[in-house]
C-alpha cells in the first residue's frame, strides 16, 4: 500500500532542511584578521572580485607588529546567504586566522575619517563654519577662499555633512573607509 502524499507537499519535509535566507539585500562589516605578508589583501579582494560580490568600504592596517597581523575591515553587501558564502570562502583562504561578522555578532562601533574641501565666499564661507561646528569638523587647511575640514563619525554622518555641503562649494572629498570594533 502507498502513501498518497505529493511530493514536496509538506512544509515539514525533511527534504526541507536548507536554511531559510531571506533574498533582501543586507550591508555587513565584516572583520578579518590575516598573516601581514605580500599578497593577502590580494588574494583577500580576488575573492570578492572573482565572484562579483561589491566591496563597499575596505581598510586595511597591521595591528600586531610582532605576531606580524593585519585587520582588515571589509564592508560588503549582499543577501544572507551571499554573506554566508563569502564569510566561509575568507575561512577557506590560509593566512586568514579569524573571520568576524560584527553585523550578527551584536553591537559595533563604527567610524570613518573624511577629508572634505569646500570652496566659497562671504555668506557661503560663514554657513560652511557654521555647519562644520554642529557637525563637530575641524577646520585642517584655510585659504581666503577655501576649507578643508576634517570630520569623523558613522559614514551617515559623513554623507549628512557632505550634501549640506555640496550647495556651499564642494569641491573633493576623501574618505579613509570604515574602522569598527565590536563593543564590551
Amino acid at each position: 500500500m502507498s502513501l498518497k502524499i505529493k511530493k514536496g507537499s509538506s512544509k515539514h519535509s525533511a527534504y526541507n532542511l536548507r536554511a531559510s535566507f531571506g533574498d533582501e539585500i543586507e550591508t555587513h562589516t565584516l572583520a578579518v584578521l590575516v598573516d601581514n605578508e605580500a599578497g593577502v589583501l590580494a588574494r583577500v579582494i580576488g575573492l570578492f572580485s572573482g565572484r562579483g560580490y561589491n566591496i563597499e568600504s575596505l581598510t586595511v592596517a597591521e595591528v600586531d607588529h610582532q605576531g606580524h597581523l593585519s585587520r582588515i575591515t571589509i564592508v560588503t553587501t549582499g543577501t544572507p546567504q551571499i554573506i554566508e558564502q563569502i564569510k566561509a570562502q575568507l575561512g577557506r583562504i590560509v593566512p586568514v586566522h579569524e573571520v568576524h561578522d560584527l553585523t550578527v555578532e551584536g553591537p559595533f562601533v563604527e567610524r570613518e575619517l573624511a577629508l572634505i574641501q569646500v570652496q566659497g565666499k562671504g555668506d557661503h564661507r560663514v554657513e560652511a563654519l557654521r555647519l562644520a561646528d554642529i557637525f563637530r569638523a575641524q577646520v585642517v587647511d584655510s585659504t581666503l577662499e577655501s576649507f578643508v575640514f576634517q570630520i569623523t563619525g558613522t559614514p551617515d554622518k559623513i554623507d549628512a555633512f557632505a550634501e549640506l555641503m555640496r550647495p556651499l562649494g564642494l569641491q573633493e572629498i576623501a574618505r579613509t573607509g570604515v574602522a569598527a570594533l565590536s563593543r564590551g
